[in-house]
């Protein structure tokens, strides 16, 4: 039996599945733990895969593997990955960015190996991607990215046939990275001002506007004035990022999931496409940027894709 975790900057998820061909069982999610010591969050996903294999009457101890999806920036220590990640651990930007604890990094993975011995976490963009190549709008690609615009902004990037990762399973990490010229001051969790996720990331929205990303567009889908200004300008930010990532690794489509996103896709589709559409032709002709064909589950299934 497996145990698939999702965490995010909002949530963590766990399912259980018996093998990559069959279906998730057992989803138990809730708000992600970023209060008390900086194992908060592996001591969670433990109680929660306990939780589930009660209800669904499996043995705990019929675990044998573990697939982590996770939110990223990662650091290894000791050859396990903690996560330095913005919107988890409030150490990394200071207390202006008003998460209740001060973790520089959130241990993951040492507590679940000591549990179950097979564990694999990888970056939940990486591991989405892996996914949506095996059974969603990516598959028969080889030059191909998802990514997700949620409370957080990342991109899992595949060239030549072959996921990148980098030095510590951090590549893909274009929410760090910079579009426009910004001096409002927007601060990223990360600690950098005015990068893609301090303008646009879902977290970022709520402080910037004071309302949460939801009300905003669907304001803008209404037709309000002001929200439609506020949601175009986002739009350019994430669509701008979009199209420096298929120039750069010469991209056939991008997949696109998370909430800010999924929600609001039939709004957002079409302005981020534009973003790509009638520039560098030799290089974006026909790439067309989709939703997820995981839907909303993509998490869920990311964390299967790295089980096999």
């Amino acid at each position: 039996m497996r145990a698939c975790v999702d965490i995010g900057g909002t949530k963590v998820a766990v399912s259980l599945s018996a093998s990559s061909d069959a279906p998730l069982i057992g989803r138990r999610s809730e708000p992600t733990a970023k209060t008390g010591s900086n194992d908060a969050v592996a001591v969670q996903i433990l109680r929660l895969i306990d939780e589930v294999c009660a209800e669904q009457g499996i043995d705990p101890a019929s675990i044998d593997r573990v697939g982590v999806s996770s939110t990223g920036p990662f650091e290894l220590h000791d050859g396990m990955v903690e996560l330095a990640t913005p919107n988890i651990c409030g150490g990394i930007a200071g207390p202006s960015r008003g998460l209740p604890n001060n973790w520089m990094t959130a241990i993951v993975e040492a507590p679940l190996v000591r549990r179950f011995g097979r564990v694999r976490v990888e970056n939940d963009a990486v591991a989405a991607l892996e996914a949506e190549r095996h059974w969603g709008a990516l598959k028969g690609l080889d030059n191909c990215a998802y990514a997700t615009w949620s409370t957080g902004v990342g991109v899992g990037l595949c060239v030549d046939g072959k996921a990148l990762r980098g030095k510590n399973g951090n590549a893909g990490h274009a929410g760090h990275s910079f579009v426009v010229d910004d001096d409002s001051g927007a601060l990223c969790g990360c600690g950098n001002l005015g990068d893609v996720e301090a303008l646009a990331g879902g977290n970022s929205i709520a402080h910037r506007f004071g309302q949460p990303a939801a009300d905003l567009f669907t304001a803008a889908a209404a037709g309000d004035a002001a929200a439609l200004e506020k949601a175009d300008a986002l739009c350019r930010v994430i669509g701008r990022m979009l199209y420096n990532l298929v120039i750069t690794l010469d991209l056939q489509r991008i997949s696109l999931g998370g909430s800010v996103f999924w929600h609001h896709r039939d709004f957002v589709l079409p302005r981020l496409q534009a973003q790509v559409d009638g520039k560098l032709l030799p290089l974006t002709r026909g790439v067309l940027l989709v939703p997820a064909g995981l839907g909303d589950k993509v998490g869920d299934y990311a964390a299967l894709a790295l089980l096999d």
